[in-house]
C-alpha cells in the first residue's frame, strides 16, 4: 500500500481571515467558503454569528485553529436595533410574534435603565440558542419537540451599553460585552424592565478582540480574489488572536526543546498557571503554562516547518 503524502501548507496561509459576514449565511457556511479559497486548509471560526446577524467573523486557518478559544473568549462589540411592543419566539425577527404591548418607551426612560445592565449581570439565554439542556441544544428542543426549554440564568459581563438613537417603536444601541452574552436576551430584558416586550431586528458585530471592521474583508471581495496565493495577503498572523497574552522570547535552542514537547526552566517572577506565548525570532513557537517543574508547552505551532 502506497504511503499517503501530506500536502504542505504554505506558511502564509496560517493565520486569520477577518470576514465581514453578510446577512443570510451561517457561520459554518462562511467558513466553508473561506476554506475552499485556501485549498481546503483546516479552518474554524472565533465565535458564531447567526444568519440574521452580520459583521466580524474571525476565521482561523491552519495552525491558527489552535487559538480559536482565545478569540471566542475575547471582548466583543455589537450594534443592534430593538423593536418595542412585540415579543417573538426567537427574540429576533425570525420568530413568530407571541406577545404584544402598547408601551413604547422614550429616550429618557431607556437611558435611565441602561446602567442596570452594565457590569456582571445574570442573563437567561434565549430559548432558541445553542445552550445544551439534557444533552440537547435548546433550539433543537424548541423547534422539533414543540416545547420551550427552561434555561438557567448565568453570569455575563456587559462593559458598556449606549443608546445611539430612539425613534418611535425602534431604538438602536451599541454594546461591549464579554463571552457568553446574548444580545437577543439583552433586548428581551430591556423590554421587560421598561414595562413592555421587545425583540432584536438588526444585529451587527463590529469587533472581536483585536479584530475589527478596519481589518475585515467582505465575502464578495474574497470570492473575487483570483487564487489562494493572492488571498493570502489578507491573512493576519496567528499572533493576532493572542495580543492579551504576555510574550516570552526564546533562544533557538529553547524553541527546539518546546517543539519536542520538553519543559523549559521558569523565568524570575513567573506565577504558577500563568500562560505565555513563546516566540523566537518573531515566530510563534508555542503557548506555554507555568508549572512547578517548569514551562510546559500547551500548544505547539508548526507554521514554518
Amino acid at each position: 500500500m502506497a504511503k499517503k503524502t501530506l500536502k504542505t501548507v504554505p506558511a502564509a496561509y496560517h493565520g486569520w481571515i477577518v470576514l465581514d459576514k453578510p446577512l443570510g449565511i451561517s457561520s459554518a457556511a462562511a467558513v466553508g467558503i473561506v476554506r475552499r479559497k485556501f485549498d481546503g486548509i483546516k479552518a474554524g471560526h472565533g465565535g458564531t454569528l447567526d444568519p440574521l446577524a452580520s459583521g466580524i467573523l474571525p476565521i482561523a486557518l491552519g495552525e491558527a485553529t489552535k487559538t480559536t478559544s482565545y478569540a471566542m473568549g475575547a471582548e466583543k462589540s455589537y450594534e443592534f436595533a430593538v423593536k418595542w411592543g412585540e415579543q417573538t419566539q426567537t427574540d429576533d425577527a425570525e420568530g413568530d410574534v407571541i406577545a404584544t404591548s402598547d408601551v413604547i418607551p422614550d429616550s429618557a426612560a431607556i437611558e435611565a435603565v441602561l446602567p442596570e445592565f452594565i457590569g456582571i449581570i445574570d442573563q437567561t439565554p434565549p430559548a432558541y440558542s445553542a445552550v445544551k439542556v439534557g444533552g440537547k441544544r435548546a433550539y433543537a428542543i424548541a423547534r422539533h419537540e414543540g416545547e420551550m426549554p427552561q434555561l438557567a440564568p448565568r453570569a455575563i459581563r456587559i462593559d458598556d451599553l449606549q443608546l445611539i438613537e430612539s425613534a418611535g417603536h425602534t431604538a438602536r444601541f451599541a454594546v461591549d460585552c464579554g463571552k457568553g452574552a446574548y444580545i437577543r436576551s439583552l433586548a428581551r430584558d430591556l423590554g421587560i424592565r421598561l414595562g413592555t416586550v421587545a425583540h432584536v431586528t438588526e444585529l451587527r458585530r463590529t469587533k472581536v478582540g483585536q479584530f475589527s471592521l478596519k481589518n475585515a474583508i467582505s465575502l464578495d471581495f474574497l470570492e473575487k480574489v483570483s487564487d489562494s496565493a493572492a488571498a493570502s495577503q489578507f491573512v493576519m498572523p496567528v499572533l493576532a488572536a493572542l495580543d492579551d497574552i504576555p510574550a516570552l522570547l526564546l533562544s533557538p535552542e529553547e524553541a527546539q526543546k518546546l517543539r519536542y514537547g520538553q519543559l523549559l526552566e521558569t523565568k524570575p517572577n513567573m506565577a504558577i498557571a500563568e500562560i505565555y506565548k513563546a516566540v523566537c525570532d518573531g515566530e510563534l513557537i508555542a503557548l506555554v503554562e507555568v508549572h512547578e517543574k517548569g514551562l510546559k508547552p500547551m500548544r505547539v505551532f508548526n507554521i514554518n516547518q
